[in-house]
């Protein structure tokens, strides 16, 4: 039904998908909002209100827990388990499917492709049970790595911890894949932030930054933690942005912010609650994460520049082979449809 050129939603929706476009509500606007929302809520006590002490207890809090993104992070599975997960992965829906067991005995660096607008398939897959990862791939903890500037709003911190993510600093990767010597998977989205400025739907060419991308390379070889490559297909499909080509002013500007802030300014265009036509929720496209074949890597103390190029060559060999393997299933209308890795 459209109204003044608005697509709106039926108003006899079933409840399961209500269900489902809250989930994602939630996890979006805790995203873009509960940080800012945590901080003017902060400010108004301490300024407006007798309950100045709540802040400062808060603040207190804040700089003795500031290290712990970097130190495990603070997992709580109950969290993890939420049924609102299940409900977010039916949504798109998001499956996972493996091509290979994980042996607990040995520890694992997980590349996850590509980064999309908002990590959807990487985030439901990894860092919740949402798509039942721990039975997926029992005996492994998967832990998903993110940007140091996702712990720094007050309270969005401690939920987005919850999901078991840290720092996907070096030091934070180092405690994580050195503290046991099996069991662990570190999960990292190896484009990063700007990788989602080249996020556009139905394209023919799916843009991976990865070239310069070596040191997770070098961290897995420190740590003897085997190589695993990933690619969600679909993850660029469930947002579009207003067009940005590389070189445009708009583009230089994002390029800009994105280096200074850490976070890419992407201007997304998806769906609202009620609506089709604008909003922050991402559109209901399916999104399957394929985990590929681990990659054996022997623990080298001191890596060489060599050993990191081949070992990063024989990654992105195996990665562009499990896309062309599964692209014709999970992108069946796009027989062309490439890898372009910069």
């Amino acid at each position: 039904m459209k109204i003044f050129g608005i697509e709106y939603a039926p108003l006899l929706v079933p409840l399961e998908r209500r269900r489902q476009t809250w989930a994602v509500f939630v996890w979006i606007g805790s995203f873009f909002f509960m940080g800012p929302a945590a901080l003017l809520g902060f400010l108004y006590l301490f300024l407006f209100t007798r309950f100045y002490f709540v802040p400062l207890f808060y603040l207190a809090w804040y700089v003795a827990d500031i290290k712990t993104p970097e130190c495990g992070g603070r997992r709580w599975n109950w969290v993890r388990k939420w049924s609102l997960w299940k409900d977010y992965a039916s949504y798109f829906p998001v499956s996972l499917v493996k091509e290979a067991d994980l042996d607990p005995k040995f520890n694992y660096f997980i590349g996850s492709h590509p980064h999309g607008i908002l990590c959807s398939g990487a985030f439901c897959n990894f860092a919740t049970e949402g798509t039942n990862v721990s039975k997926v791939f029992p005996g492994i903890r998967f832990t998903l790595t993110t940007l140091n500037c996702q712990f720094v709003m007050p309270l969005y911190r401690e939920f987005f911890m919850t999901s078991g993510a840290v720092s996907a600093s070096r030091k934070s990767i180092d405690y994580v894949l050195g503290s046991s010597c099996g069991g662990n998977a570190v999960v990292l989205v190896v484009g990063g932030a700007p990788e989602s400025l080249d996020t556009h739907p139905n394209l023919d060419d799916i843009t991976l930054i990865l070239k310069p991308r070596k040191g997770f390379i070098r961290l897995a070889l420190k740590h003897g933690a085997h190589l695993v490559p990933s690619f969600s297909f679909g993850e660029n499909e469930v947002y579009d942005q207003v067009d940005n080509p590389r070189g445009s002013r708009l583009r230089n500007f994002q390029d800009y912010l994105q280096k200074l802030i850490g976070l890419a300014p992407v201007l997304i265009k998806g769906r609202g609650i009620f609506q089709y036509s604008f909003g922050i929720i991402p559109n209901r496209r399916p999104i399957t994460t394929v985990v590929g074949k681990p990659i054996p890597v022997e623990r080298t103390g001191n890596p060489s520049d060599e050993q990191v190029n081949e070992l990063h060559s024989k990654y992105v060999n195996e990665l562009v082979d499990l896309f062309e393997r599964h692209k014709n299933k999970y992108y069946p209308p796009r027989e062309h449809i490439k890898l372009k890795i910069l």
